[in-house]
């Protein structure tokens, strides 16, 4: 059965090609369109070197009818030579596991009119822009089609209709051999390996359960969490995908040790862990709705894990929906001021023609991202807040391999955005980059994390003996810092309404919030419960009117303590997921009232509103940066999923603590003059405008 249908799939091809007169010529053949004149090759920039970029993939399938009819060399070239690209990321293979070149390993997809990747080669080998392709790794349909006995079972034993078995024999008789294959046949610079460690599901088969046991002792494996073992089970998981991936890297590496790799989402936010497998560079594509939030999150981790890394944004939001530059640029601001790359996404036509629409957006948002390259790329964090990434807590919460979809990271996300919008200059990390480097950061702050190794404990409770600051946020973390809060815990923790009291005003914080009473700490805010308490306008002592206090439940929010030379303030409930949710300002206040008290003076601060961002950066050649980000109109999907506008902000007054007067200070990149001053080691500069992003930089 299987001869037949590659047979029959052979002949539809064989038809196409035949048929082919007005989708284009045969494969191999030719192009007698127009093309570009003949290049001389010029040298390529490593993929793990690249700072722009463009993503194509078609993810072909037994439907297709046209794979690259209409790919020509004038389009190609027209587009490299506006858009200037270190590097373009082509199809190559998608999830549904048909190739979209010629393969002689696996499926190629009966809709195949041209080679695509030969004329994608030429034309980038003529242009000096690296090559690479998309390939879907474990998420592989029609391999599991045919060969069933390469995918995984759920815990029913019934087969995965998508996903292979990182235990089974895929990986070596098939992405291996394929990828070995495509790298060789085209000369290709990298694989973008995608549909991998997010992908990799639980796994039951045979293979898995003999591993397990061998490993264990266990006869049986777990299917839920009501099973002790579900932790182990999963973390068993999670040692098999990286083994799987290493194999294969290696092996790949070994025939080909030119050729750069990585694999989506691995050692990123989605795997927060230190790197095992020998990678060459990091990647994820992010969310095409809510991408600038999760483009803050994703780079600020990615720029601590020490390798070089890129983000992918999604060119469009829907199929045909594209968004404009403006939006575009917005996105790439995001993680080009953390020292990133960045690429774009997009879906050509089935038959692989690039439309105009594309060369110009994508050339304007590579003109913003160069004129910025020389005090973005490669530039390193100058530590100020340290916010928790707990791999620990993530890996118990989560129930996939690595991804956190099912977990996801709300109050992670909730800390950021109020620490971000009260203009803190913040990195996040997890535990086992932070720990080395706690010292470096004058605070550090841990979202409602319930699970931490107690080596960590000990050595944050070093950190603040030593002089550090710590803030809690959340009843769990709190927890388990017990002993050190100088209060005593009363009760289990219980879900309530609960009003808060910023600098501005009365805000509610409903959730799961502990009894606390402090016996050797400060309390510094209190919650309120009673009738009609958020509508209260006359806001005297704490902000409620001293003749309704006795009406109402008053408890401890949050408190801070001494501990040898720092402080270690903690919140008692769940303020950073409620200000995820509602991004409100007085919440965001209260926030902040809590983390300018243990960190008042950073090192760098501003006068503008909320919706501007600020990094505090070293470029590459070691000069000091302040990157200024302007987050208004930052779309979020749904009603709001596209802007063509941004706002300009300013007069924007910066003041950064130096302790020696500059020889200059520049705007990067208007260039425009601006006017600074510096006296008793703060310089003091004014931005008159700015529109998305820009750089004010030390020359010292």
């Amino acid at each position: 059965m299987h001869t037949i249908k590659q047979l029959l799939s052979w002949l539809l091809l064989l038809s196409a090609v035949m048929a082919s007169s007005t989708h284009g010529q045969p494969i191999g053949s030719p192009d007698n369109r127009k093309s570009t004149p003949a290049l001389a090759a010029r040298p390529r920039v490593p993929r793990n070197e690249g700072y722009f970029g463009l993503h194509f993939d078609l993810h072909p399938n037994k439907f297709d009818t046209v794979l690259g009819a209409d790919v020509t060399e004038e389009n190609i070239g027209r587009l490299l030579s506006r858009v200037r690209p270190d590097f373009v990321q082509y199809d190559c293979k998608g999830h549904p596991g048909y190739t979209g070149y010629p393969t002689k390993v696996g499926w190629p997809s009966p809709g195949i009119v041209k080679d695509s990747l030969a004329i994608w080669r030429k034309v980038t080998r003529e242009h000096g822009v690296a090559l690479g392709v998309h390939y879907s790794g474990v998420w592989d349909s029609v391999a599991v089609e045919k060969h069933p006995e390469w995918a995984r079972l759920d815990a029913n034993g019934k087969p995965d209709g998508n996903h292979t078995s990182t235990f089974g024999p895929y990986v070596d008789k098939l992405l291996i051999p394929q990828l070995r294959e495509v790298v060789s046949q085209y000369d290709l610079d990298f694989v973008w390996v995608d549909g991998e460690c997010w992908a990799a599901q639980l796994d039951y088969s045979p293979a898995a359960l003999e591993a397990w046991k061998k490993e264990t002792g266990y006869a049986d494996a777990p299917k839920g969490r009501s099973d002790g073992r579900w932790l182990q089970w999963k973390n068993f998981h999670r040692r098999q995908f990286e083994k799987y991936l290493c194999h294969w890297v290696n092996s790949l590496h070994d025939t080909n040790p030119r050729v750069k790799i990585s694999s989506n989402w691995m050692y990123t936010t989605f795997a927060p862990k230190p790197v095992e497998c020998r990678v060459d560079y990091l990647s994820g594509d992010y969310s095409p709705s809510n991408s600038v939030d999760r483009a803050r999150t994703e780079a600020r981790y990615l720029s601590n894990v020490g390798m070089p890394w890129d983000l992918l944004a999604w060119g469009f939001d829907r199929p045909a929906v594209f968004k404009p530059s403006v939006q575009l640029k917005q996105e790439a601001a995001t993680t080009i001021m953390h020292g990133g790359g960045f690429s774009i996404y997009y879906q050509p036509t089935r038959s692989g023609h690039i439309s105009d629409m594309i060369v110009r957006t994508t050339g304007d948002v590579a003109d913003f991202c160069r004129s910025r390259r020389s005090v973005s790329f490669r530039s390193k964090s100058v530590p100020q807040v340290a916010l928790l990434l707990s791999a620990k807590t993530q890996s118990d919460r989560s129930d996939r391999v690595f991804a956190p979809w099912d977990a996801p990271t709300h109050d992670l996300d909730g800390a950021l955005h109020a620490l971000l919008e009260t203009h803190y200059s913040v990195d996040i990390l997890s535990e086992w980059n932070l720990q080395p480097r706690l010292h470096k950061f004058p605070l550090v702050v841990i979202p409602d994390s319930h699970k931490l190794s107690d080596g960590f404990r000990q050595a944050l409770l070093a950190y603040v003996e030593q002089g550090g600051n710590l803030l809690l946020l959340g009843e769990k973390c709190a927890r388990l810092f017990e002993p050190a809060l100088g209060v005593r815990f009363e009760g289990e923790p219980t879900g309530t309404a609960a009003d808060l009291v910023s600098e501005t005003g009365i805000v509610g914080a409903p959730g799961v919030w502990q009894d606390v009473e402090a016996t050797t700490a400060t309390v510094i805010a209190y919650r309120y419960r009673g009738p009609g308490t958020t509508s209260y306008t006359d806001i005297r002592e704490h902000g409620i009117s001293q003749k309704y206090q006795p009406l109402m439940e008053k408890k401890v929010a949050a408190s801070v303590v001494q501990r040898g030379e720092g402080q270690i303030a903690a919140v008692y409930g769940p303020v950073a997921l409620a200000y995820y949710n509602s991004h409100h300002p007085y919440l965001r206040q209260f926030i902040a009232g809590i983390a300018r008290r243990l960190f008042p003076d950073p090192a760098v601060e501003v006068n503008g509103p909320p919706c501007l961002e600020i990094a505090l950066r070293r470029a590459s050649d070691g000069r000091l940066s302040v990157h200024l980000m302007n987050l208004a109109n930052n779309p979020h999907g749904g009603q709001y999923g596209f802007t063509d506008y941004i706002p300009p902000l300013g007069p924007i007054l910066v003041r950064l603590r130096l302790p020696e007067k500059p020889q200059s200070v520049e705007w990067v990149p208007e260039g425009q003059k601006i006017k600074w001053k510096w006296s008793a080691g703060v310089l003091t500069a004014t931005i008159p405008k700015m529109d998305i992003h820009g750089v004010l930089v030390v020359n010292d």
